[in-house]
């Protein structure tokens, strides 16, 4: 089982020659210092051997394989399954403890995260006591003890070592350097950089380069066996293992948690963003559904079906008083309109006109409707408190009233106002209840009305012996248009019209009910969209972030690649910080929504309704702005080449 570098040509960019005429051969259980002066080529030699840089001409076979052939993730696995590496800088991760640091290669490994073997491997090197400690805690020569344990954390067959005492003081230098000497005892393979003579001196092999040549190759003692046959490496090098297993999916969701906590005011600003965008949706959607049901509501008032038949045609009514003819409808016409079964459930005269109440020293101007016994059920009228007129009342024309809320509020500010006398144009009435709220219809306040028994209206009040309009209400809502051509004929026949006099109109309450509807749901629609622009914003500011946050991390994301992680594993792991922030996000807007909404219509009185969909709606939206913003950058991270990530400054 070994190294070989043949063929003598490796180039790092198309202009400088890196490494020339170099043929190398490094057996299992070798302990070989590479010495040389900055720029000799010794680094690009220990990137090349350690799979971290592939050359540009020539071929380097490691156990047996052809690391030119070898693909990025399969280069990224076999690093990470027989090779450790230690390098002079340490290239610790600043935001995790002493442990995590030592168990971080079991991320991208296909084998269970094992702190026991993390901690086992701390004690191997002096540090059991600084377990929980920062890096910034330790001093250098703790730092790479750390970067040592992490290295031999998987059992690899090679050590890398790359200026490992350049940052140390003697002692430690000597220290680190026992350490080396023992793991090579234990027959694993040790290839380190170095230009200081000392620490050569513990390899049993010394090679020197100049201007990318080798110039000597000197061995000093012999290799031991290793104790390791080449079948049991191979083995382990071929595991593979998916960014979708559990262990090592749960290992990225922790370490997104621990970059997104180590920089809380920057993930909070990106936050805000999805934090905003959910809960103006949320919001706008409430107010939406709110004001829809609100409308439907008021629709439902009206009547579920309802023709409402009227003298004179539209345009009459809009034109001067006088002009054209007007039919004049009676009870008859009523009493005729509900024998056409099955089209008609049930009809209702109604007259109108305008009252003059007086309770006490309180007065007020308001609407009057005369209505009938079934006018109730047609226009789904009955009084919340009280009770509707009899068929005894109507017959009789018997002095009752029953009001509206606004009247209430003017005549009645302090008092239930049932079985209270009040003068309507003079004549004293009783009050037996007070139909629901209405609201309003246009600038009409539906609830600034007196209903009276129609024939108390006509006959005692306002004199007339007709009625203004008549609701029908159909049985069912296919038949409204049939229903209307029956109308019209049976109107023409009874007051004997031609066919094309335009004496009366029907109209279709449902159309205006469709109109209505049509008009709140776009409304919903727009404030919706309008509120969407603002999750799109969030978006591009967690974009913005995550591409700082690469920069920042350059570094960390050449280590990870040095130590098995593949394109996919740096892009899930970003993809879940992108996600987890634009979720948390959209979680906390959503209880912001719901807070705002209740917020809004406890201030305004305006109805509201917060809907599963909206949340749902809110949610997704944000965890697809995550994903689709977020994609670049992790995109970006994944690509980075790791010798050039891990120089990055």
């Amino acid at each position: 089982c070994h190294l070989d570098i043949i063929n003598r040509c490796f180039r790092h960019t198309k202009l400088d020659t890196l490494l020339r005429n170099v043929s190398l051969e490094i057996e299992a259980g070798d302990f070989v210092a590479i010495m040389g002066a900055s720029g000799s080529g010794k680094s690009t030699m220990m990137h090349i051997l350690g799979l971290l840089d592939l050359p540009d001409e020539g071929k380097y076979f490691i156990l047996g394989k052809d690391a030119g052939k070898l693909s990025d993730d399969e280069a990224a696995m076999t690093r990470n399954e027989i090779a450790g590496f230690v390098f002079q800088q340490f290239h610790l991760l600043g935001k995790m403890t002493t442990i995590d640091n030592v168990d971080l290669p079991n991320n991208y490994s296909s084998s269970m995260s094992n702190k026991k073997q993390a901690v086992n491997r701390l004690e191997s090197v002096g540090l059991e006591d600084r377990m929980d400690h920062k890096p910034n805690e330790l001093s250098g020569g703790q730092q790479q003890r750390v970067a040592i344990a992490r290295a031999l954390v998987k059992d690899p067959m090679i050590v890398f070592a790359d200026e490992p005492t350049g940052n140390l003081d003697s002692k430690s230098s000597h220290e680190i350097m026992q350490i080396l000497k023992e793991l090579n005892d234990e027959g694993k393979t040790v290839i380190m950089v170095t230009h200081e003579q000392d620490i050569a001196d513990y390899a049993s092999r010394i090679i020197k380069m100049l201007d990318g040549k080798i110039i000597s190759d000197e061995r000093r003692k012999e290799i031991k066996e290793t104790g390791k046959s080449s079948e049991y490496i191979v083995k382990k090098e071929n595991k593979r293992h998916s960014i979708w297993n559990k262990t090592e999916l749960m290992g990225h969701f922790k370490q997104a948690f621990k970059s997104i906590l180590s920089n809380k005011v920057r993930s909070c600003l990106s936050m805000l963003g999805i934090f905003i965008g959910v809960a103006s949706v949320v919001t706008m959607l409430a107010l939406g559904e709110g004001a829809s049901q609100s409308m439907q509501e008021s629709l439902e008032s009206l009547g579920s079906n309802l023709l409402v038949i009227r003298g004179g045609s539209a345009k009459i009514r809009g034109a001067s008083k006088g002009m054209g003819s007007v039919t004049r409808f009676t009870f008859k016409d009523i009493e005729k309109i509900r024998e056409m079964k099955p089209y008609v459930k049930e009809a209702s005269g109604m007259v109108t006109g305008s009252a003059q109440l007086v309770y006490k020293n309180n007065n007020w101007n308001s609407s009057l409707e005369g209505v009938g016994y079934k006018d109730a059920d047609v226009r789904a009228s009955y009084p919340e408190i009280g009770r509707w007129f009899t068929e005894q009342e109507i017959k009789e024309r018997a002095k009752v009233a029953i009001i509206g809320l606004t009247v209430v509020e003017k005549l009645f500010p302090d008092q239930n106002p049932v079985g209270s006398i009040i003068k309507i144009n003079h004549i004293n009435f009783r009050i037996i209840g007070i139909f629901p709220e209405k609201g309003f219809a246009g600038p009409r306040d539906q609830d600034d009305t007196v209903l009276l028994p129609i024939t108390t209206a006509m006959y005692r009040v306002l004199g007339k012996n007709y009625v203004d309009s008549i609701h029908v209400e159909i049985s069912n809502s296919e038949l409204i248009e049939e229903s209307k051509i029956l109308l019209k004929t049976l109107i023409q026949k009874q007051h004997k019209l031609y066919k094309d006099e335009d004496s009366f109109s029907i109209g279709d309450m449902t159309e205006i009910q469709d109109m209505l509807s049509s008009t709140t749901k776009t409304m919903s629609v727009l404030l919706g969209c309008i509120a969407a622009i603002s999750l799109v914003v969030g978006g591009i500011g967690i974009m913005n972030i995550m591409l700082v946050s690469v920069t920042e991390r350059t570094r960390e994301i050449g280590l990870r690649k040095a130590i098995g992680a593949r394109k996919d594993d740096i892009l899930s792991q970003f993809l879940i910080e992108a996600v987890v922030m634009t979720v948390g996000g959209g979680v906390l807007g959503v209880f912001a929504g719901i807070v705002m909404s209740e917020s809004l219509s406890f201030a305004t009185g305006w109805q509201v309704s917060v809907s599963a969909f909206s949340i749902i709606l809110a949610t997704s939206f944000s965890i697809i702005i995550g994903v689709g913003f977020g994609i670049w950058p992790a995109q970006k991270a994944a690509e980075l080449n790791p010798v050039e990530a891990l120089r990055y400054e």
